[in-house]
């Protein structure tokens, strides 16, 4: 199959997946976690820990009665908000705990912005309701399951929850101070915490839309015709990855500037509309 990889980070110049170009450092990936995520859960509905049409309340406690289930979760059609509740604008995750979690359980049904089924509303909280269920059914931690489920059946290991500190690469300083991530290792983890290097995305991205080891792609994917892709974005950080259905890919990663213009990069890339630059 014809492939085009790329890796592109914003503090160096372009440089193609393969040439040991930044591309081994571990960055923040953002919403791309949910690919991962949306993977686990139906890896483990084939492993029959549990069923991907599970009603929330299964799993968790729930108000019962919710109507949302585990696969509207991974697909955004669970009618929850973006965000949870009384979320901060320096470092909105911070306070978004276990704890905060499952008090909001008792009350989804009045969190909701429509019913469930009906219209997609892309959901950061949705992923972090569907990541304690995952935990719940798997008796086991995010990171443990991920690892049992996904991860090593790739043969992929340069994704963590948390990195060694050397080894992160944080946004360009500020005054001469590093600017500190997004806290994302909560109950938000599952929508968004992990660190991985470039060279695991574009390995991800590769074995999982592209040759498809592990089946069917997950229902966390997006589509834009022939086009499967995720993005995602934190403070500091955007990535775009995405696999064309003729086996082209591209694997963007940027420190700073703005997440819209890492996804044109990487379209433009697959569209070959030139050299993208940072």
């Amino acid at each position: 199959m014809p492939r085009t990889p790329f890796c592109i980070l914003s503090d160096t110049s372009p440089a193609r997946a393969g040439d040991g170009h930044a591309v081994d450092q571990f960055v923040e990936i953002g919403s791309f976690t949910k690919v991962l995520t949306g993977t686990a859960l139906m890896r483990m509905a084939a492993a029959g820990l549990l069923d991907a049409d599970d009603p929330v309340e299964r799993w968790l406690p729930a108000a019962p009665g919710t109507g949302i289930t585990l696969r509207q979760l991974a697909q955004h059609t669970s009618g929850l908000p973006r965000l949870p509740p009384d979320t901060g604008n320096r470092d909105p995750y911070a306070g978004f705990d276990d704890a905060a979690l499952r008090r909001l359980l008792g009350r989804l049904d009045g969190v909701v912005v429509r019913p469930p089924g009906q219209e997609e509303e892309y959901s950061n909280l949705g992923y972090a309701v569907l990541g304690a269920a995952l935990v719940a059914a798997a008796g086991a931690p995010y990171e443990e399951l991920l690892a049992e489920h996904v991860l090593r059946p790739l043969d992929v290991c340069e994704v963590s929850v948390r990195p060694e500190a050397g080894r992160r690469l944080l946004a360009p300083g500020f005054l001469g101070r590093d600017r500190r991530p997004w806290t994302m290792d909560g109950a938000i983890l599952p929508a968004g915490g992990l660190w991985a290097t470039p060279r695991a995305v574009a390995d991800l991205l590769v074995r999982l839309a592209v040759d498809r080891r592990l089946g069917e792609p997950a229902p966390s994917w997006q589509t834009a015709g022939a086009l499967l892709w995720h993005n995602g974005a934190t403070r500091h950080a955007s990535v775009f990855a995405g696999a064309m259905a003729d086996g082209r890919w591209v694997v963007v990663h940027r420190l700073g500037g703005r997440s819209e213009q890492t996804d044109q990069m990487a379209v433009d890339l697959l569209r070959g509309d030139g050299q993208a630059a940072p």
